[in-house]
């Protein structure tokens, strides 16, 4: 059976103020599939009959590995977040938003609005969010989780990062960790982001 594909949102009819390659969004989405991973089986440790992190996780690796965005990354992310608002506990509502914030990730948009660095970044916020609840041993418990995470960021992410503008600290626990993390991750920037010219998103 044929899926007509859906109709742009307002957001992706704006003129788009840089390129974005698909190389490009892969990675963003690749740094989130390694964040999120890594907390998923919380959430199916207490909820070992609901899918929906977990088919979230595979569309965003499914994308970041080669697949065209589709249906399936649109569908996959808001179901996992309404996982999340059914979740048992803390720790397993912050691995299902992780998941599904991970397939979101593909739908990053070109524009120059700080509010895209959340879906470069809030599927990470949201897993360190696990760990400071949830520390798995001694180790992570004195460490510091946010430098768990920035160790993950390749140059190209970093690069497709340092294109937006910075993002402010909000007041809850997730949005002060993205904005720790933009921080972190701009300052392990070597060279200054380059100027890119206002052109279409390659799709």
């Amino acid at each position: 059976m044929n899926i007509r594909p859906e109709p742009p949102t307002l957001r992706e009819l704006r003129t788009p103020d840089f390129t974005l390659t698909l190389n490009e969004l892969r990675a963003v989405t690749a740094f989130a599939v390694a964040s999120a991973e890594q907390v998923l089986p919380l959430f199916q440790a207490d909820h070992p009959d609901d899918g929906r992190p977990r088919e979230a996780l595979a569309a965003a690796v499914a994308f970041a590995q080669g697949d065209r965005r589709s249906r399936t990354q649109r569908v996959a992310a808001p179901a996992a977040h309404r996982a999340a608002k059914e979740a048992a506990s803390p720790v397993s509502f912050h691995a299902a938003m992780a998941a599904g914030d991970a397939a979101a990730s593909a739908y990053l948009h070109p524009l120059a609005d700080a509010v895209q660095v959340n879906h470069i970044l809030r599927a990470s916020a949201h897993t360190i969010r696990v760990f400071e609840l949830c520390p798995t041993n001694e180790e992570e418990a004195a460490g510091n989780p946010v430098e768990r995470i920035v160790d993950l960021a390749t140059p190209l992410l970093i690069d497709v990062l340092c294109r937006y503008p910075r993002i402010g600290a909000g007041t809850n626990r997730v949005s002060q960790l993205v904005h720790e993390l933009d921080d972190r991750l701009r300052d392990q920037s070597r060279t200054p982001p380059r100027s890119h010219d206002r052109v279409s998103e390659q799709r």
